[in-house]
C-alpha cells in the first residue's frame, strides 16, 4: 500500500515511522528542505511540498491509496495557509487511486459547552478565529465524500492536547507550578498519548473508517485535577487558583471517545499519565 503523509511534525513522523516499520510504502513530506535527511530515515522518500501548491500535490498523490494530513501550523497567524488552503487544495486533485483521507483535527472546535459531555454529534461552537478555520478544514474535506462517497473515506480524528516521549506533562506544564491561575480549576481538560494517536490511525487505516471520531482518553480531568497529578508525580509545589481573576481559555468540553471504543479501539493510555 502506498501512504502519504502530508506534515511530518512530532505525530506525523512517529505514524511515518510506525508504517515504514510495517513494510508500507510511505512517502513522508515537509516544507522545509533542512528536514529531508532526517525524514528519509524515516520513510520510503521524503520530499518538499506546500499543502497550497496543486501542482505538486496532484504528481505527489498518484498511485497513493491513503493520506494522512498530520498538519501543524507554525505560528497562530499560519492556521488559514496550513489547514484550510490544505483542504481546499486537496479536494480539487484527488486522484482516482486514494481511497482514504485521514485527517487529525482537534477537539478544540467544540469551544466552550460549560465542562458538560460532548461527542462527535455535539454542535461546535469555535472560540476564535483560528479554531473556524479548523472547523471549515474539517467540512471541506468531508464534503469529498459527497461527490465521492463510492471510493473515499474522509477520517477526522479530533485530538485531545498530545503527550508522550519528549512531550511529557511535566515538561509542559512545569513552568506553572507553584504559581497563581485565573479561575478555579474545574475546567474539563482533554488529552490524548502519542501512543493512541499511532494506534488510532493505523486502526482508521485497516478498519477503512469515514467520519469523525474523538481521539482522547477515557476519562477527562480538570485542570486542577491535571495540574494535581502532575505536580505531586514530579514533586513540585501545587499551583493557587484566584476565582477573582477570570480565566482566559477558550474551551471547556468533556469530551467523550465512546465511538471510537464502539468502532473497536483499545486504548494503550486510557488515562493520563503524569
Amino acid at each position: 500500500m502506498n501512504i502519504t503523509i502530508l506534515g511530518c511534525g512530532y505525530v506525523g513522523m512517529a505514524i511515518a515511522q510506525f508504517w515504514h516499520q510495517q513494510g508500507l510504502s510511505v512517502t513522508a513530506t515537509t516544507t522545509r528542505i533542512e528536514r529531508l535527511p532526517m525524514l528519509s530515515n524515516l520513510a520510503s522518500r521524503a520530499i518538499v511540498v506546500r499543502g497550497n501548491d496543486a501542482e505538486a500535490l496532484r504528481e505527489l498523490l498518484q498511485e497513493q491509496q491513503v493520506l494522512l494530513l498530520s498538519l501543524g501550523a507554525p505560528n497562530r497567524s499560519a492556521y488559514a495557509e496550513t489547514y484550510l488552503e490544505t483542504a481546499k487544495t486537496l479536494v480539487q486533485v484527488l486522484p482516482a487511486s486514494l481511497l482514504q483521507i485521514i485527517y487529525t483535527s482537534s477537539y478544540a472546535v467544540y469551544g466552550d459547552h460549560q465542562a458538560n459531555w460532548v461527542t462527535e454529534d455535539s454542535p461546535i461552537f469555535p472560540a476564535n478565529a483560528n479554531g473556524e478555520i479548523l472547523a471549515e478544514a474539517e467540512r471541506v474535506l468531508l464534503s469529498a465524500t459527497d461527490r465521492l462517497r463510492d471510493r473515499l473515506k474522509v477520517c477526522v480524528l479530533r485530538l485531545g492536547g498530545i503527550y508522550g516521549p519528549g512531550r511529557e506533562l511535566v515538561k509542559i506544564f512545569g513552568s506553572i507550578a507553584g504559581t497563581v491561575r485565573p479561575g478555579d480549576g474545574n475546567e474539563a481538560s482533554n488529552w490524548v498519548h502519542l501512543d493512541d494517536i499511532v494506534g488510532a490511525v493505523e486502526f482508521a487505516r485497516v478498519k477503512q473508517l469515514g467520519g469523525i471520531y474523538n481521539l482522547v482518553q477515557n476519562q477527562p480531568t480538570t485542570t486542577g485535577e491535571l495540574f494535581e497529578q502532575i505536580f505531586a508525580a514530579h514533586s513540585l509545589p501545587s499551583v493557587t487558583w484566584d476565582i477573582t481573576q477570570t480565566s482566559s481559555r477558550p474551551y471547556n468540553a468533556r469530551v467523550s471517545n465512546q465511538k471510537l471504543r464502539d468502532a473497536g479501539y483499545e486504548f494503550l493510555h486510557p488515562v493520563i499519565e503524569p
